[in-house]
């Protein structure tokens, strides 16, 4: 087990160095720089002025000195400074993390809260008339974009509340808070419950086939122990594999939901930063999307270890 921790450390950490690297050199492919975007919006150019404040940002570096510069400061806890506010990166990403966290998180239960057992119930009833209503819902939560789902609930409270539930102050206290991102978390988390439910509902039919399925039944245990107690814990490995992907999804799939519900989080922060050729603050961004997403995948797999004896890390 301690090397196979080790062997994955390794290689969670080479993953991370390619998304650094790939990262950093498709933003240099992209046209214009932060210097571009203020200079033309002041509609005038002056080359001198330009070319100083390239030098002073560093954008006149070769891109080697440019890459060196920012994981050498990476190693020292130095995330370098916004480009647009000139306030230390680290000042700027760290207040929105808690936000999208709680959201991504508050999305995640609802999506287990609902697809699970819905899964489950869809397949103890096989081709009843619940089972195709359950899987008319989840053909629609896969379909619906969440953005569209997002903007029809605004209207919808709008219309029938005369309020709309987007962020505009900072929540008083913990219900407020939990108010305030279940609406937008529920938006996005109804396309990973149904995501959730189907790839349920196909695993517990799967292991509902199984001759030790048969058997438990034969021996009079109940319809209750059964489902749960032989067929789940048995079918919940590939359930937990694509738990653990939306995860690290939810963390940097949030852009348009983030925006449509003017939350101030990782997700909009990002798209603003790529609008604005803000280097540091995309690159630290889409650094630490990919460190949770390695991370949420290795903790996968170590949970795999407690969920199925069988299995073996050496």
């Amino acid at each position: 087990m301690a090397s196979y921790v080790i062997r994955r450390t390794l290689l969670m950490a080479l993953t991370l160095i390619g998304i650094s690297i790939v990262i950093f050199g498709l933003l240099r492919l992209v046209p214009g720089n932060i210097a571009d975007i203020l200079f033309d919006a002041a509609g005038f150019i002056d080359p001198a002025e330009k070319a100083a404040l390239e030098d002073e940002l560093g954008l006149s570096d070769p891109i080697p000195v440019q890459y060196w510069n920012w994981i050498w400061g990476l190693l020292q806890g130095d995330l370098g400074f916004s480009y647009v506010t000139e306030l230390p990166a680290y000042d700027e990403i760290a207040p929105r993390i808690p936000i999208t966290a709680k959201l991504a998180v508050l999305a995640l239960f609802f999506s287990v809260l609902f697809g699970l057992p819905l899964g489950v119930i869809s397949a103890v009833n096989q081709n009843s008339a619940l089972d195709y209503v359950l899987r008319v819902v989840s053909l629609s939560g896969l379909s619906l974009p969440s953005f569209w789902l997002a903007l029809l609930i605004l209207m919808g409270f709008v219309h029938w509340f005369d309020t709309i539930p987007i962020y505009t102050d900072p929540p008083d206290n913990l219900w407020d808070e939990l108010v305030l991102y279940s609406i937008p978390a529920a938006a996005v988390g109804f396309r990973s419950s149904a995501l959730i439910m189907r790839l349920t509902r196909s695993s517990m039919l799967e292991v509902m086939r199984q001759d030790y399925i048969r058997t438990a039944k034969a021996k009079g245990a109940t319809d209750n122990s059964v489902n749960y107690g032989h067929a789940l814990s048995n079918a919940v490995l590939p359930v937990v594999t694509i738990i653990g992907i939306e995860a690290a999804f939810l963390i940097g799939g949030l852009i348009v939901t983030e925006t449509v519900f003017n939350i101030p989080g990782v997700a909009r922060f990002l798209v603003e930063a790529i609008q604005w050729r803000d280097y540091p603050i995309v690159q630290n961004l889409v650094l630490f999307i990919g460190f949770v997403t390695v991370v949420t995948n290795f903790l996968v797999d170590i949970l795999y270890v407690a969920l199925d004896p069988r299995i073996k890390y050496e």
